[in-house]
């Protein structure tokens, strides 16, 4: 899950957005910096979703509905609960303290964090779940699959042909519709069950996968002009052009996710050292990066000032050092490997 590493740059480049979406650090806008969130966000959690659906596929097939269900709810709800009990306190209590000068200690702020509900980001130092609402989405879209998978199962097992594989491009037309339905935050329950879908029924299947594979660079080109345009259009462009724009963040979506899913299937080992490396501690990096990320813009702002490039520079690079050091304490320990999802591996 070598992708995971783009959240770190992606996360810290939310305290510069122009688009003033609320974030526990804020600082002013930068077209540069945003230009990075806005590049990778339209495909790069409906990438993880439809590669969650070719995963439940596979896992299905090795275990049984009851199996799966409980290693679910070891893997997605307890680092849930403990993301948002233990983690997010502190990085709502930064947020209060950063935005809003509050003197009171952390302890006491726990009071705010269990009472204030506003916009559910944190920002303002109230309740959030904050990127963990990915694993509460994930385990209920898991449980939703299993249901439909079920359902199914005699209809999947009667057809044998693939869909060609020019219906896939298809496939994403829906997206545009689907965004705003069930959106808590901006981020459509029913969007992200869709793409699960998608992985689970389509690209679980190995001829699209190679089909995918055999197209991916022209795809891939697609791709990147689609999400330079669409950075372009909404942030560096003078004029609205929201359908235009709206074009091109959704083509960028579908299309990318398709050429990434290709592009992994010809290039990344995933017998690999860095691909096992990084596969065994994903939960714990996506667990443990962003309150590093928001923890260093806190101080580095504190010591250096409004430097820019000092604060962002440097919160990535700390950032990283950070997490993979608290990864490999982690996965050392038996109990931090429960409440993080993570198999305990004290030798690798």
């Amino acid at each position: 899950m070598e992708i995971l590493l783009i959240l770190i740059p992606y996360h810290t480049a939310q305290a510069w957005n122009v688009w003033g979406e609320p974030n526990y650090i804020f600082f002013e806008g930068n077209r540069v910096i945003s230009s990075i969130t806005v590049f990778f966000s339209p495909y790069f959690m409906p990438l993880l979703f439809v590669l969650a659906g070719i995963s439940t596929k596979y896992a299905l097939q090795k275990r049984t509905n009851k199996e799966y269900l409980i290693e679910m709810v070891k893997r997605l709800f307890i680092p849930f609960l403990f993301g948002t009990i233990v983690f997010m306190p502190i990085m709502s209590y930064i947020a209060d303290k950063f935005h809003y000068s509050y003197s009171e200690g952390f302890f006491q702020h726990y009071a705010v964090f269990y009472t204030r509900y506003t916009d559910l980001t944190g920002a303002d130092g109230g309740f959030s779940v904050g990127q963990f609402w990915f694993l509460l989405y994930l385990l209920v879209i898991s449980i939703v699959s299993v249901g439909v998978s079920t359902r199914m199962k005699k209809v999947i097992s009667t057809t044998k042909k693939s869909i060609p594989f020019w219906f896939v491009f298809i496939l994403g037309l829906p997206l545009p519709l689907l965004s705003e339905w069930l959106s808590i935050g901006g981020k459509s329950f029913v969007e992200y069950t869709y793409l699960f879908m998608i992985g689970y029924f389509v690209f679980a299947d190995e001829k699209i996968i190679s089909m995918a594979d055999k197209n991916s660079w022209l795809l891939f080109g697609i791709g990147i002009v689609a999400a330079i345009l669409n950075v372009y259009l909404f942030i560096w462009a003078d004029i609205e052009y929201i359908l235009l724009n709206t074009i091109t963040k959704y083509v960028s979506e579908w299309i990318m996710v398709i050429a990434l899913i290709g592009l992994a299937k010809r290039y990344l080992n995933f017998n690999g050292k860095v691909s096992n490396y990084m596969r065994k501690r994903s939960l714990l990096f996506y667990t443990y990066h962003f309150i590093w990320v928001v923890l260093f813009q806190y101080l580095l702002y504190a010591i250096c000032g409004n430097r820019t490039f000092i604060i962002f520079i440097g919160t990535i690079l700390l950032s990283y050092f950070a997490t993979f050091i608290c990864c490999e304490i982690s996965i050392r320990i038996p109990f931090l490997c429960l409440v993080t999802g993570t198999k305990y591996s004290p030798n690798k």
